[in-house]
């Protein structure tokens, strides 16, 4: 699996991101082509090698006419709609623009139509922003890790006025990202790098198990006591010789011993309608000698705030331990098998040697079961021949 890992030591910004595609082998005219399509007024990338602390890195600039333009959500969108991108580059930069227009309608108190775009409504935030996206498509990369993000500190002016680092839509974008003990004057996160990285990834932590193949180097436009880069490291994943995925979810865990069986009965129906990986629920002894059970969900990182919120509303619990865990998947593809006792689906999983083990969907088998009037145990037993045969074939 191809992966692609973002290390924001320095924070991450729109032109630090172009400047780190660019050094990793994005062709800047092909970015450029893209930008051009948006009709955009003089809009043009340069791109310069640059030493920041003593290293060399690429740092894009975007020059342009003077203008004074604020854009609502849907002016971008008509841009990007008219433009000669790619339907995977239009989706990827729409969905930067849209969580960027529901952290500054959150922050404002309107809403995404209404919201104005001041500063990331600019020709160089537009323009960084459909680049990156142009970039990463080309870039073909499945998977994207970061590194957890600095701020920075301080003050900052924007069109609203003097506020404080992190900037109020940059906080916002970050809200459930780990951010890095790093402090210095300034701000190195923009609500455009935020805006990105948040779009691309929701995984956050060290650099994964990986071959690298290619390092690019983006510099921020200031400089402060350290080196002012994007790293972006681009290789495959270690697993991908044995076909081993990894990923990361929440896992959501609490012990209960004064909540009624039907309310933890209804609480697991409730999770799992709402986007569980996988509810459990464990037999326990607790203080006092008191029966209980450790209900544990495991779930994606953008549904652990909801389900989290259904166990304390359906529980009686008043705490939770919460924990980001990195799960290993193997390879798996739906099939579907004809047999004597009916037409029985299943899942085919792929073994790190390469061997492939068949389980039958429960729901499925039980349906024929009760069509056919054969035992369950049959029912399986008729699955199993099926893929054997068909594996032979």
């Amino acid at each position: 699996m191809r992966i692609a890992y973002l290390d924001c030591a320095s924070g991450i910004s729109g032109d630090m991101t172009l400047g780190a595609l660019v050094d990793a082998g994005v062709d800047l005219a092909t970015l450029q082509a893209g930008i051009d399509s948006l009709g955009l007024p003089s809009c043009r990338l340069v791109a310069s090698e640059v030493k920041k602390k003593g290293f060399r890195a690429t740092q894009i600039v975007v020059e342009h006419e003077p203008e004074h333009a604020h854009r609502h959500l849907h002016h971008i969108t008509e841009m990007i709609d008219r433009s000669t991108l790619t339907d995977r580059q239009k989706q990827l930069a729409g969905d930067i623009f849209l969580r960027l227009a529901k952290a500054e309608a959150k922050v404002h108190g309107s809403t995404i139509e209404k919201v104005h775009f001041h500063e990331v409504g600019a020709v160089d935030s537009i323009a960084d922003i459909v680049g990156a996206a142009i970039g990463w498509d080309l870039l073909g990369v499945d998977r994207v890790v970061a590194s957890p993000i600095p701020t920075g500190t301080g003050f900052i002016e924007i069109a609203h006025g003097r506020c404080a680092i992190p900037a109020p839509a940059t906080a916002e974008l970050l809200a459930g990202v780990p951010l890095a003990d790093f402090a210095p004057e300034g701000e190195l996160t923009t609500p455009t790098g935020a805006a990105i990285v948040t779009t691309l990834t929701s995984e956050f932590g060290p650099v994964p198990a990986m071959t690298i193949e290619t390092i690019g180097l983006g510099a921020g436009q200031k400089d402060f006591d350290h080196a002012n880069v994007l790293r972006l490291l681009v290789g495959e994943t270690a697993g991908a010789a044995t076909g081993v995925e990894t990923d990361k979810i929440v896992l959501l865990e609490t012990n209960l011993d004064d909540t009624p069986g039907e309310q933890i009965g209804h609480c697991v129906d409730a999770l799992w309608q709402a986007g569980a990986v996988d509810v459990s629920l464990t037999p326990l002894q607790m203080k006092k000698n008191r029966p209980g059970v450790l209900l544990a969900v495991q779930c994606p990182q953008d549904k652990a705030d909801v389900l989290e919120s259904i166990v304390f509303r359906e529980t009686t619990t008043l705490g939770l331990r919460r924990q980001l865990v990195e799960r290993r998947i193997l390879p798996r593809r739906q099939i579907e098998l004809e047999t004597p006792l009916g037409t029985i689906q299943g899942m085919v999983a792929q073994l790190p040697d390469g061997a492939e083990r068949f389980s039958a969907e429960y729901e499925s088998c039980r349906q024929a079961a009760e069509q056919s009037g054969a035992k369950l145990a049959d029912v399986y037993a008729a699955a199993a021949t099926a893929y054997a045969a068909q594996s032979k074939d």
